[in-house]
């Protein structure tokens, strides 16, 4: 590794910091979607996969810091991991303490990155020796991971008993489209239902709207007023372990290492069931909301780092959720990466952890002093500029988009059918989670029977 390598590595850690800081304060974008297309073409088109490294460890750490922004001025979260704080930050909201919010989620997200990334490095030393077990039995992993989760829903009945069918439905669609050489036996349909089972509850929603006594029923609103509370302004580099209290550190570092512990389950069911956990007992709505907050978004931030590293070091497989989602291009972009020679292959550990120290150190810099400094005249920009439904319309159009390049325009149909699928159960009490281990674990399971 030479100093053009180093440099390299600094100017895209910079670029990712800059890009994905606007990118997480824009409502409804979708990690995934906006993670691993820009990782797989930036491996296409020849980077150095310590440039690709560092670039996506500074992407997903500036994404989740700015992610949570627009919870906190308007309930609005800004990507799929920041839904489980919507309520605890408009209980912020409520008492006029925005930027509070905002303040301690940014600080959670630091607490994050800071613990995951050595505590990721020393579990993938110790699994180094089991690592070739662990990937002989991802399947299984999965499927006990989906049985936690569903263990830990409102509807806990419905949320196991749907595993198998739906782990039925994705398998009978890739089936369908090998059957019918839409894509060649085997090749693999996942990102376009991943995608599926994201947007979900708002396909749900709007193909309800086609039933007309539906549509009658439902409630109509005017403009949505939203006011922003003009934010302090803070003096020199700001310090998270000064806007947090001690117990708020505390909490957020034990949500970071629960966060890289169980790297290998979805981020989410962890979040919402670790954020309940350590404010259930707390009265004050406003102290249990802070709690809740910055632990929840240490946790997110910290199994993301974890659910990314510890794969990639470890086994070089994706065997988390992180890892065959957001991160799938440092693991798979054919004919670059393949799960025979990827990242994991291709840099040793050590030079792993320098393009992580890399991209993590320049966005925490960048966008931690910019999410304190100016994340509210930020966010007026975009409420006022960008339509919400402009947004959702453009992630519309890349999930469409991914579908099509996934198998043709019969899987836009089939996402479609996932969706709505996903959808309905979400409305009854299935969490995100279960669909997202169903789907990682369909292949074992059905090849059981």
């Amino acid at each position: 590794m030479d100093a053009v390598i180093i440099l390299q590595m600094v100017l895209a850690s910079v670029g990712g910091a800059a890009l994905y800081t606007l990118i997480g304060i824009a409502p409804g974008t979708d990690e995934t979607a906006v993670l691993a297309p820009v990782t797989i073409a930036l491996a296409l088109i020849g980077l150095s996969p310590y440039v690709i490294l560092a670039f996506f460890i500074s992407a997903i750490v500036a994404k989740k810091l700015t992610d949570s922004i627009p919870i906190a001025v308007a309930g609005i979260p800004g990507g799929v991991m920041a839904a489980p704080m919507v309520e605890h930050a408009m209980v912020l909201k409520k008492h006029g303490l925005p930027d509070v919010s905002i303040r301690k989620m940014a600080s959670g997200s630091v607490i994050g990155t800071l613990i995951s990334i050595p505590v990721s490095f020393l579990i993938a030393y110790l699994i180094l020796p089991i690592a070739d077990t662990l990937a002989e039995y991802s399947g299984l992993i999965f499927t006990l991971g989906a049985i936690f989760l569903a263990l830990l829903t409102r509807n806990k009945v419905l949320s196991l008993v749907m595993i198998l069918p739906f782990a039925m439905l994705i398998m009978g669609l890739r089936h369908l489209y090998w059957g019918l050489g839409i894509i060649p036996e085997e090749t693999d349909v996942f990102v376009s239902f991943f995608l599926g089972i994201t947007i979900g509850p708002i396909a749900f929603t709007l193909f309800e709207l086609l039933n007309k006594q539906v549509r009658k029923k439902m409630p109509r609103f005017g403009d949505k007023q939203i006011e922003m509370k003009k934010a302090k302004k803070e003096r020199g580099f700001p310090n998270p372990f000064k806007i947090l209290t001690g117990r708020e550190s505390v909490t957020s570092a034990i949500g970071s290492f629960l966060g890289s512990v169980t790297f290998f389950l979805t981020p989410v069911g962890m979040t919402v069931f670790w954020g309940e956990a350590i404010t259930r007992h707390i009265k004050d709505p406003v102290q249990r909301a802070s709690r809740a907050i910055s632990t929840m978004d240490a946790l997110t931030n910290a199994s993301y780092i974890s659910g990314t590293l510890i794969p990639l070091i470890a086994i070089g497989l994706p065997l988390s959720p992180m890892a065959i989602g957001p991160a799938a291009g440092l693991f798979n972009a054919p004919p670059v990466f393949t799960p025979e020679n990827n990242i994991h292959h291709m840099l040793s550990m050590g030079e792993i952890m320098t393009a992580t120290i890399i991209g993590a150190a320049i966005a925490l810099i960048i966008t931690f002093f910019v999410t304190i400094k100016f994340s509210t005249q930020i966010c007026a920009i975009v409420f006022k500029y960008i339509p919400h439904e402009a947004l959702i319309g453009l992630f519309a159009g890349l999930v469409v988009m991914l579908a099509y390049m996934d198998a043709s325009i019969l899987n836009i149909f089939g996402t479609i059918l996932v969706a709505l699928v996903s959808g309905l159960l979400f409305r009854n009490g299935v969490n995100y989670g279960v669909m997202f281990m169903a789907l990682y674990a369909a292949p074992w399971l059905l090849g059981l029977f």
